[in-house]
């Protein structure tokens, strides 16, 4: 794919940001499944503004003998076996995933992604367990660095739970959607290039 007319390989010392959120069947990564994926793709405009440029999202069927906690399903309002979520295999789920976010790491001409999330320590846990789990070798993630928009939050707008940042910075949040990793990933992703924007607005002095 053709090189990014405005690559991002030094704005983040050779990292693409992809903002990820996964919506699980419990907190422990190696015992419960992960249920649904999201990544959110972001890049330049033309000016030199971080804005989305793609969305990729799937759900995902439990692995075997994966664990599912009932407050968790309750919380998120999923049923791991409905026949209308057009669930993939883990391996396959993490394939659709990677594979975009691959090109993009090329046209941007940087050397790994780093996972952006809302308190990503949870979602590196279970995207780095999948991996393990599937044995895929070549992640285009970091294994363990991240950027975290709960910390960008507080510092710019005071304000840590992803609802409330989004309230602080003028975006509409709609209780009826979250908790569906797509739309928790694009909220965070919309965050998390306002802010970074907002930084550069600053002047700042960063590399293009």
């Amino acid at each position: 794919m053709n090189l990014s007319e405005i690559p991002l390989n030094k704005r983040f010392r050779g990292y693409l940001p992809v903002v990820v959120d996964i919506e699980t069947a419990g907190f422990n990564p190696k015992k419960h499944a992960m249920l649904e994926i999201s990544a959110i793709i972001v890049e330049y405009n033309s000016v030199n503004d971080l804005e989305i440029t793609e969305r990729h999202a799937t759900h995902v069927v439990p692995f075997k003998n994966a664990e599912l906690d009932p407050a968790a399903l309750k919380f998120n309002g999923i049923d791991p076996y409905h026949p209308f979520r057009m669930a993939l295999e883990e391996k396959e789920s993490l394939d659709l995933i990677f594979k975009p976010i691959k090109d993009a790491l090329k046209r941007n001409n940087c050397s790994r992604a780093i996972l952006v999330g809302h308190n990503p320590a949870f979602d590196i846990a279970f995207l780095n367990a999948a991996i393990h789990r599937t044995q895929i070798k070549r992640s285009p993630f970091h294994p363990f660095s991240t950027f975290d928009t709960a910390t960008l939050g507080g510092l710019i707008y005071q304000q840590t739970v992803l609802a409330k940042i989004a309230e602080a910075a003028g975006l509409k949040w709609d209780n009826e959607k979250a908790h569906s990793a797509l739309y928790d990933a694009e909220m965070t992703a919309e965050l998390f290039c306002m802010m970074v924007n907002r930084w550069r607005a600053l002047h700042v002095p960063v590399a293009p």
